[in-house]
Formats: C-alpha cells, structure tokens, sequence
C-alpha cells in the first residue's frame, strides 16, 4: 500500500509496462490496456483501503462495545453496526477517488492506449484545432464528474434518512 501511495501514478505505469516484462518474462506480451487497468487497480486499491479502514475505524469504540452488551457476536456489529456508518464516511471519499480514478485514466495515453485523449491528439494534428479538441475533452470530463458528484449527493441523501 505505502509504495502505490508514495510513487507517482506514472512511474508505476511505466514499470508495469516496461519494466515488468523484464523482470518477469511471462508479461512480454502484456498489452498497454492490460498494463493501464492493472496499474490503475493497484494504484487506487491502495487510496481506498485506506479510505475503508478510516471510515471503519470512525465508528465509535463505544456504540460496538454496545452492540456486545446485547448480545451481538462479532459479525453481527460488524454488518448491523459498524458497516453501516462506515459506509457514510467513506462515501465522499470514495466518490472522490473514483473522479481521480476518471481524471487518471488519461495517463493511459502515454502507454499508447487509443483512449479518448489519444482520439483527441490525433484529431488535433490532423485539423490543427487543438484548442477546439482539447476544449471538448475537458468538457466530456466536467460532465463526467458532475455526474458522479450527483450521485455522490444522492447515496448521501439516502443513506442519511435514517438520522
């Protein structure tokens, strides 16, 4: 987790593509899609177990030494006690990894993965309109992210009826 966390999304997509079949022949067939999703997962598995385990351990020690006092074993205050507020505090920042994770996946371009950016370069150069191309990605982008922060605001909603 401290590695995925303390190194740059970049270098660690790099050293999946080019460094990992050098080391490991077996992945010198990988190809740059292969390489984006796998670094993309490690890279935001590391951000959200630490999101999780924050969020879990902000329930208060108190209400899951209530929840034995009435007799609930471990996994009972686990899913009815613990779980449930966790997952309220972890929401923010799981939408907002998951915009990072968006925003992230633009990087894929520099392993030669055809993604909207690549589209994007490669209509620029053949038009000159660079401002025109780059202008429009941003806004697929911006819409992308308003729609994730919508639905943010509505699991938040819904999941806060209950208070």
């Amino acid at each position: 987790v401290s590695f995925f966390r303390g190194t740059p999304l970049l270098v660690q997509l790099f050293l999946i593509y080019y460094g990992l079949p050098q080391i490991f022949p077996v992945f010198i067939n990988m190809s740059a899609f292969v390489a984006t999703v796998l670094g993309l997962s490690l890279h935001f598995s590391a951000y959200m177990a630490e999101t999780i385990r924050g969020a879990l351990s902000s329930v208060d020690k108190g209400q899951i030494e209530a929840g034995y006092s009435v007799g609930m074993n471990t996994i009972q205050v686990m899913v009815r006690i613990v779980i449930p507020q966790g997952v309220r505090v972890a929401i923010p920042s799981i939408v907002n990894s998951s915009i990072d994770l968006l925003k992230s996946s633009s990087l894929a371009f520099t392993l030669g993965l055809a993604d909207i950016m690549a589209k994007t370069q490669l209509e620029a150069a053949s038009s000159y309109r660079f401002l025109e191309s780059y202008l429009a990605v941003a806004l697929v982008y911006w819409i992308l992210v308003i729609l994730l922060e919508r639905v943010q605001k509505i699991l938040e909603i819904k999941l806060n009826r209950g208070y």
